[in-house]
């Protein structure tokens, strides 16, 4: 079972998830917050991953599950910034919107509602399984549901 739980935003015209479930693994560049990018340091391998594609649709649309710990960001050209590594597992079932977050009670208070311009954040475990309710999706990781 994962140890942590994320979320992560992409503009999808950017990086769209669909293009992260063709490529397989992808470095998560670019973060250029001290709060989002510590958040990056403290990811480990094995750890979900929400991904949310934000601006134009403004809903989780997948799961993937961070595949390398912090490394220097190679698109950094100043700066001590630093990515990680995530890889696909699952698509939602159905989607889930910001709108629906915010109406449901038990995700009312998520990061991404508060901080809604931070890139990456942290998630509860009974935040993430809520979003995999929400979003009809049973997710195995190593035989195990999360």
């Amino acid at each position: 079972m994962a140890k942590n739980y994320w979320l992560v935003k992409q503009e999808p015209e950017a990086y769209a998830w669909s293009q992260l479930v063709v490529d397989g693994r992808t470095p998560w560049t670019g973060v250029r917050n001290f709060q989002a990018r510590n958040y990056l340091r403290t990811m480990q391998v094995g750890d979900l991953v929400a991904y949310y594609h934000s601006v134009s649709e403004k809903q989780i649309v997948g799961i993937a599950r961070v595949s390398r710990t912090a490394y220097a960001d190679p698109t950094a050209t100043d700066g001590d910034w630093s990515c990680v590594d995530i890889e696909p597992l699952q698509t939602l079932e159905a989607p889930v919107s910001l709108a629906a977050l915010k109406a449901d009670p038990k995700t009312a208070d998520l990061p991404l509602i508060r901080q809604s311009r931070l890139s990456v954040m942290p998630l509860t475990p009974d935040h993430f399984a809520h979003i995999l309710s929400l979003g009809r999706t049973r997710l195995t990781v190593r035989g195990q549901r999360a």
